[in-house]
C-alpha cells in the first residue's frame, strides 16, 4: 500500500478522535483557551479531513502511475521476448 495512503487513513482516524472528544469536552483538545467552543474543534475536524482527503486522492494518482510503469515494463518485456534473435 502506499504510504500516502496508509497516513491519510491515519489522519481521518485522528479527526474522527478529535471530533468525538473535542463535541464532548472542547477543553480536552483547546487546553491554551479560557472557555473553548465548538466551532473551533468543528473548523480543525474540517481542516484535517481535508488535508486526508488530499492525501489519499495524491496517493492514489502514485499508485496508479507505478502500476502503469509497471504494465508498460511489462509489456515492452514482452515485446523483446517476442522478436528472435537473428545472430
Amino acid at each position: 500500500m502506499n504510504t500516502l495512503i496508509y497516513y491519510s487513513f491515519n489522519i481521518f482516524i485522528l479527526a474522527l478522535i478529535v471530533l468525538g472528544v473535542g463535541m464532548y469536552k472542547p477543553k480536552w483538545i483547546l487546553l491554551w483557551m479560557e472557555k473553548p467552543g465548538r466551532m473551533p474543534i468543528a473548523f480543525i475536524v474540517a481542516i484535517l479531513l481535508m488535508i486526508a482527503a488530499v492525501m489519499f486522492g495524491e496517493g492514489n494518482k502514485q499508485l496508479q502511475q507505478e502500476k502503469a510503469q509497471l504494465s508498460k515494463q511489462q509489456s515492452s518485456q514482452q515485446k523483446t521476448e517476442e522478436v528472435p534473435d537473428l545472430h
